[in-house]
Order: structure tokens, then C-alpha cells, then sequence
């Protein structure tokens, strides 16, 4: 299997690179960013891309891929609808027209998160709710995956500071939540072997909840 990976600086996207990584059935990992990942590995190649909302430059080099895992977002704190709307919505519909132009079998995974709602109040959840809609809609192997609270695993880290602050606080409390609140708590680990699951073998429904991806 061959899987593309989008945000793979950020904390669900380093925990998907990790487990793609070192699953066995994957034999090249593509990861599109913005900034290097730092990470050595002969799986792994990587391509720059500058704006995300055009992915012509590097069009040629998404052929061939079985699995696509859009884990590129951003937190909603401080953006406004329009800004929010560019990264969360045009970014991966971007990635997801162009993967159905040139393979509409690909599985393609966007990172949606909890709460994610058409009729919310919240505007993130209304964006990311559009993005959903219309992934599974272009894609036959299209999916939205809806983490709750994320636990990092393996090293994994933040790429937005006060994020970091909040998850190094709570670190001690997380186990604890996890066995009291397993619906609503997962971690980067199982969230990428989920995903892989997902690529090779599909799911029965086009919306993964946080218990899903436990």
C-alpha cells in the first residue's frame, strides 16, 4: 500500500506518519508539507507545497497512491469564518478533487474532530461538517475521521504552543480519563492504525466517531 499523508508536522498527522511508517503493507509513504518533518525513514519521501488550495505542481507526483490521510487543520481560536473556512475547507477539497481526478477509487481520510455538526452554533464544526458532507460525497472511499481528546503518544508534540501547555498539564490526568471516558478519549497511535484499517479494508459507515477509532 502507498498512503499520502497531509499535515504530518502536526500532532494527528506525526502520529499517522508514525504507524504508517511501521506498518508492514506499507511500502511508500508521501508526506505534503509546507515544512520538513524532520524525519529519516526509506519509506518516506517528501514534496513541499506551498499553497495548499493548488496542488498542480505536484499533481504527478500524487499518482499511484492507494490512501490519502488529510490531517492538515487548524485550531479556530482567533480566525474568522473566512480565514478558517480557506484551511479547513478549501485546502482538503483541494486535495480530495484532485486524488478523485486521478484515481476516484483512492480511500481518502480527512481528520474531522468531536462535535463536528451542520446545524452547530460552533462555525468550526458548521466548516468541517461542509468538508465532511463533500469528501464522502466526491468519494467513493471517502471518509471523516472525528477525534475527541487526543493523547500523544511516542513523542509526538503540538505544532500550536498553548495546545502543548494544555496537553503537558493534563498529562497526568489523561490514563485516568481514558478509563473512565474511553468514548471520548483515543491517542496518535491508535488514530493512525485506525486509519491504515480503514485504507486497506473500508468501514461500514463514512463517519468515524472518537469510539471508532479506539
Amino acid at each position: 500500500m502507498r498512503v499520502v499523508i497531509f499535515g504530518a508536522t502536526g500532532m494527528v498527522g506525526q502520529g499517522v506518519l508514525r504507524e504508517s511508517l511501521l506498518a508492514p503493507d506499507v511500502e511508500q509513504v508521501l508526506a505534503v508539507v509546507r515544512t520538513a518533518t524532520g524525519v529519516r525513514h526509506p519509506k518516506l519521501t517528501e514534496v513541499k507545497l506551498t499553497d495548499f488550495g493548488d496542488l498542480s505542481p505536484i499533481r504527478d507526483e500524487l499518482t499511484g497512491f492507494d490512501a490519502c490521510f488529510y490531517c492538515l487543520g487548524v485550531s479556530s481560536v482567533g480566525m474568522d469564518e473566512a480565514s478558517y473556512t480557506k484551511v479547513s475547507y478549501d485546502y482538503p477539497m483541494a486535495a480530495a478533487r484532485t486524488l478523485a481526478e486521478i484515481d476516484p477509487r483512492t480511500c481518502f481520510i480527512y481528520v474531522s474532530g468531536a462535535g463536528t455538526s451542520a446545524q452547530s452554533r460552533q462555525m468550526w464544526s458548521r466548516v468541517k461538517a461542509r468538508t465532511e458532507r463533500e469528501v464522502i460525497e466526491l468519494l467513493p472511499n471517502g471518509y471523516a475521521a472525528r477525534p475527541g481528546m487526543i493523547q500523544p503518544m511516542h513523542g509526538v508534540r503540538s505544532k500550536t504552543r498553548w495546545v502543548n501547555t494544555i496537553y503537558t498539564a493534563a498529562a497526568p490526568l489523561v490514563p485516568a480519563l481514558e478509563r473512565a471516558f474511553p468514548k471520548y478519549v483515543t491517542r496518535t497511535d491508535l488514530i493512525g492504525r485506525k486509519m491504515l484499517q480503514v485504507a486497506r479494508v473500508g468501514f461500514p459507515r463514512h463517519v468515524l466517531e472518537n469510539a471508532d477509532l479506539r
